[in-house]
This record gives structure tokens, C-alpha cells and sequence, in this order.
């Protein structure tokens, strides 16, 4: 199998429109965009159940109410990636208007932290493990989108109904895979730590290992690849509210839970 990393989440759908790659693991909402633009594309698994994103800041103290954003530059990757998405909607919640009452600054995925240390923003919007190699730099989290948001299909595996069809013994591996994948990272985190130590090589291991457990206490990691209709509600309402979709697609029609099914029930 080869994986390759596609800058960002229309361009990982769009691989799989353009027949580069059978399988997109993003932000799931480009399937139902594609759907509702009367384009193909089906979800059928999650690979994150929660919003993987904290707010750091080297200045800032803990944030114990979104209004208390106001009056600051915030850092995320541009729109429509997700940590744009969402915290745009926490600002627009919070009944503050981004460009008057504060102020998003997109930069390219993963350089959200950079950005914020060198003063661009008082708080970049990120995930691990920029976030655990942050702190060590003396950055804290002073915000935690998982427990905000509660549960969310941030991650989701979008394929074409033109490969299930082709090949349905490779989507049904494929989502086995991540079924043990998920029930593996929660029962061993050493052996998760093992894998993300060969995935960040360059990063200090107290760093990786640091970045593992704030995943698994903060639930980010799906503990079930299977797509609930709480996680995909609560990702659709906020993509409705910001005009990124229309949320016309029906859950059973955009989520076919059959593979990760069978997946659950060939491993109890």
C-alpha cells in the first residue's frame, strides 16, 4: 500500500476524484460536498471521533470561556481545513465577529506553531504532535477543542462507490485495518508510542510519547472506526452554520457503516 501526504483536505478528495488514490483519510465533509454537487463519494469509517485541535499560546492563560478570544490573532491553516473551520464557528458562537472583534490568520498546514512563536498570533490552533513539541518549548494549552465539541467525525475514510463496487475485499481490509489500528493505540500505548516515534524521527521521544497521551486522555483517536450518527451531526451542524455544506445528504446515504460492521464483528 502506499500512502502519500496530499497538503491539506480538498486536495486529499480531490486525489481520489482524479483517480490518484482509491481512499482520502480527511475532513469527511469533502465527500458530502462532492455528493451535493451531484458528485460521487462515500465515508465508510472515522480515523479521529474528536476535534484533535488545542489552542497554544507562550502568553496567553488558560480559556475557560470563548468570548474571552476576543481582541486576539488567532493562527490555523486556511479555510476549509477544519482547525479553520473550527474556530471560526467558537468565535462566531461566542458572538464575535472574525475581522472586527478577532482576527484568523491562515498560514500552510503545519505551521501553525512557527507561526505563533514568532509572534504572527497570540494563539495558533494545532494539533499533536506540534502542540507536545511546542510545550517543550515552553508553550502551554490554554484551550481544548475535544472536550468543547464533544463527539465529531473529524477524520473520516472517504472512497468512491466505484472502488467498493470494483474491489470491496480491498475497502473491507482496508477498514478492518484501522478497526484493530484504533482498538491497538487505546490497549497499548506504548506500542502507539513505538509507531509515532518512527513516524516523527526528528522529534525528542518525550516529545512523541507527551503527544500520545494527550490523544488517548482527550478521546481524539476513533476507539471504534465505526461512524456514529452524533460524531457525523455534530461535524454536519458545523459545517451547515459556516456555508461549507448544506447537510441535504441523509447519514445512511453518505455513511456506509456495513464495512466497519463487519470489521467490529470479525474481531470480537
Amino acid at each position: 500500500m502506499k500512502v502519500s501526504a496530499a497538503g491539506g483536505d480538498t486536495q486529499t478528495f480531490a486525489a481520489v476524484l482524479g483517480g490518484s488514490a482509491d481512499f482520502a483519510i480527511g475532513d469527511a465533509t469533502m465527500a458530502q460536498i462532492s455528493r451535493e454537487n451531484g458528485g460521487p463519494g462515500v465515508v465508510v469509517g472515522t480515523v479521529v471521533q474528536r476535534a484533535h485541535y488545542f489552542g497554544v499560546s507562550k502568553t496567553l492563560k488558560p480559556i475557560t470561556d470563548p468570548k474571552e478570544f476576543k481582541g486576539l490573532k488567532i493562527v490555523t491553516s486556511p479555510e476549509p481545513n477544519t482547525n479553520y473551520s473550527v474556530a471560526k464557528r467558537l468565535l462566531e458562537k461566542a458572538g464575535l465577529k472574525v475581522g472586527v472583534d478577532a482576527t484568523i490568520v491562515p498560514v500552510n498546514p503545519g505551521t501553525e506553531i512557527a507561526a505563533m512563536l514568532a509572534g504572527q498570533a497570540d494563539i495558533a490552533i494545532a494539533y499533536q504532535p506540534s502542540v507536545a513539541a511546542a510545550e517543550a518549548q515552553g508553550a502551554k494549552v490554554v484551550f481544548d477543542f475535544s472536550t468543547y465539541i464533544g463527539p465529531f467525525c473529524n477524520t473520516g475514510i472517504m472512497v468512491l462507490p466505484s472502488t467498493i463496487q470494483k474491489d470491496p475485499a480491498m475497502v473491507q481490509a482496508l477498514v478492518t485495518s484501522f478497526e484493530e489500528a484504533s482498538r491497538k493505540t487505546y490497549a497499548d500505548p506504548a506500542f502507539a508510542k513505538e509507531v509515532a516515534r518512527k513516524e516523527f524521527p526528528d522529534l525528542p521521544g518525550e516529545v512523541v510519547d507527551k503527544a500520545i497521551d494527550a490523544e488517548l486522555q482527550y478521546l481524539i483517536p476513533a476507539q471504534s472506526v465505526v461512524t456514529k450518527p452524533d460524531q457525523w451531526k455534530n461535524l454536519m451542524e458545523m459545517q451547515v452554520y459556516l456555508g461549507n455544506a448544506k447537510g441535504t445528504i441523509p447519514f445512511d446515504q453518505i455513511i456506509d457503516n456495513s464495512f466497519a460492521d463487519k470489521a467490529v464483528a470479525s474481531l470480537k
